[in-house]
């Protein structure tokens, strides 16, 4: 795969996280690559809340992936903390060569690190490619997800 450096993400990378976010049909109705501000006030808030990691992987100076994971305490599971992984993203050159699988492994391991008892994350119901993408990583479509706009 070549050099790939996964780190926290900066105010700099922010066009190409977003960037990224847009690029498919879903993505481009609900983001705005032309007004950064949103992005930069919750990229603050992100870096402040020590249970959230949002980072890139980076290729020879060029941003391509990014991910957040949050770290979740809980009561139930007999008090187990869990993770979730959203927002994953992989630019369109990327995709195909192991980015996508070796990003989602950092993720599990950094939840191992946390002491978390389980990974999950939502896909939306009509990306099936990402649905058998994680399922080969071992997940499993368990649940049914539901979403309220606020």
């Amino acid at each position: 795969m070549g050099d790939l450096e996964i780190r926290a993400a900066v105010a700099e990378d922010i066009p190409a996280i977003v960037g990224m976010l847009a690029d498919d049909p879903l993505g481009a109705r609900r983001e705005s690559p032309d007004d950064p501000a949103p992005y930069l006030s919750a990229l603050e808030r992100i870096s402040a809340d020590p249970n959230q990691r949002l980072v890139v992987a980076v290729r020879e100076g060029r941003v391509v992936g990014t991910l957040q994971l949050t770290i979740v305490p809980g009561l139930s599971r007999r008090g187990a903390t869990r993770s979730i992984i959203e927002g994953v993203r992989v630019h369109t050159d990327e995709r195909g060569s192991g980015l996508g699988t070796r990003f989602i492994e950092w993720a599990i391991e950094e939840s191992r690190r946390e002491n978390c008892r389980l990974v999950q994350l939502t896909s939306d119901s009509t990306r099936t490619d990402a649905h058998r993408f994680y399922e080969r990583l071992g997940f499993e479509a368990s649940h049914v997800g539901f979403k309220l706009q606020l």
